[in-house]
């Protein structure tokens, strides 16, 4: 923990309401020494309070705590999208592709993307959705896999708790490549690779308990057992150092609308490790990643280095957006977001513990920092209901079922003060429900 934060005291069981009125303070002084304060003024948020914010009727400033399933709005992207309409498409138009830079944007973009997964530029392609790149990974990493020498692989690991469209698209992908498919559970995929695996689809981070698994380990039992290992990034990129590639990973998808704040529906990313470019086989090839693109040949060369992951044309208008939302990292460590997300989860933990009320909820948040990405999750009765009492005061989280409220801590733009607040309107939530 940074000397910025001091250590977590997360504990639990439920406190008193002297002990919960004390972390204010704490909060206050916790934010004065936060490092990365400056950078919440880049989001447009409701610090000021609104008619019909928060508490109905006071105007009280929203605490935005959902930023893992869409990040806020930075501050600079209103006016570059009206820029793109206006003038780029509208006074520009056609010419917008080469003058603009337009057709070079998917790997701009991603090389813009590529620093906060650890990765050298020219892995990373932006464009369609991630469940798009999980078929083009899973059946790429699969024709990689079974082209070597005396390899008879047939087999799909997929991470049993894995968010359910990666289990529909690993499905589809395994009956693709005559595969079967095994669900396993992620602590367990190292021991179970074998001979016949061909690839391993797994979750860096669980999207319903923000559990961290071990990329770096899984990756190295798989790469033993002659497997490929194919990464979700969703859940961690933007909130904690991935090391794509120091950790030798070979295929990873993401999508850039939660800790990237790229907007609803942003495109998302491919990384295709460099030494597997040549041999990266996608089963939607395209136009868009055709060496000669508009030579309109009948028979498809594919495109050298990351353009491969390309297929149709891109989504400039989301595409652009990204880009310009990518701009509040200029000048931020992934490593600095990581420290600050584990002392906000920290905090909020300590929070929860100190509530009166704070034994009717049961954290599923792992305690130990090397297995938390950024969210705290707590188990809850009646959850959805409890979910829907804290929006209408003013706190945006988000409910999964069957029991869980999901809270994303967002270094960029959540303060510890948010988090002290959040935690006292749950705290009265349960006090008026009880």
């Amino acid at each position: 923990m940074s000397e910025a934060y001091g250590p977590g005291a997360a504990r639990a069981g439920g406190g008193s309401a002297a002990e919960f009125a004390g972390l204010a303070k704490r909060a206050a002084e916790l934010d004065l020494a936060d490092p990365l304060r400056a950078k919440r003024t880049e989001f447009l948020l409701d610090d000021a309070g609104q008619p019909g914010a928060g508490r109905p009727g006071t105007g009280t400033p929203v605490i935005y705590l959902d930023g893992n399933s869409l990040g806020a709005l930075p501050a600079a992207v209103p006016a570059r999208v009206a820029d793109v309409v206006a003038r780029e498409w509208g006074q520009l138009r056609i010419r917008s592709w080469t003058e603009s830079g337009w057709w070079t944007a998917p790997e701009r973009v991603g090389d813009r993307i590529a620093p906060l997964l650890g990765a050298a530029p020219g892995q990373v392609v932006v464009g369609d959705s991630t469940s798009v790149n999980v078929l083009k990974a899973i059946v790429a990493g699969v024709r990689i896999a079974q082209s070597g020498a005396g390899a008879a692989r047939d087999e799909v690991l997929v991470d049993a708790t894995t968010f359910p469209t990666d289990g529909y698209v690993a499905e589809s992908a395994a009956r693709l490549t005559g595969c079967a498919l095994r669900a396993v559970e992620p602590h367990e995929i190292a021991a179970t690779a074998g001979p016949r695996t061909a690839v391993a689809l797994v979750n860096h981070v669980d999207y319903r308990t923000g559990r961290l698994h071990d990329l770096p380990g899984t990756t190295a039992a798989l790469h033993a057992a002659g497997a490929l290992a194919v990464w979700d990034l969703c859940h961690s990129a933007g909130a904690l150092p991935v090391g794509l590639d120091v950790h030798g990973v070979d295929l990873a998808v993401g999508c850039t609308y939660k800790f990237l704040n790229g907007g609803p529906g942003s495109p998302a990313y491919l990384y295709v490790r460099r030494g597997l470019q040549p041999r990266f086989d996608s089963p939607l090839p395209g136009w868009n990643s055709h060496a000669e693109p508009f030579a309109m040949s009948a028979g498809y060369r594919p495109a050298d280095g990351a353009a491969r992951g390309r297929v149709g044309t891109p989504d400039i208008l989301s595409m652009l957006a990204l880009e310009a939302a990518l701009e509040v990292w200029d000048g931020v460590a992934i490593e600095a977001v990581r420290v600050k997300s584990l002392a906000l989860s920290d905090f909020f933990l300590e929070c929860v513990a100190a509530l009166p009320g704070g034994s009717a909820l049961t954290p599923l948040t792992p305690s130990a920092h090397a297995e938390r990405g950024s969210q705290v999750a707590l188990r809850c009765a009646d959850a959805e209901g409890v979910m829907g009492e804290l929006i209408a005061h003013g706190v945006v989280g988000d409910f999964r079922p069957p029991d869980v409220l999901r809270f994303g801590v967002t270094p960029l733009y959540t303060s510890f003060s948010d988090i002290y607040r959040a935690a006292g309107v749950l705290g009265e939530v349960l006090d008026d429900r009880r």
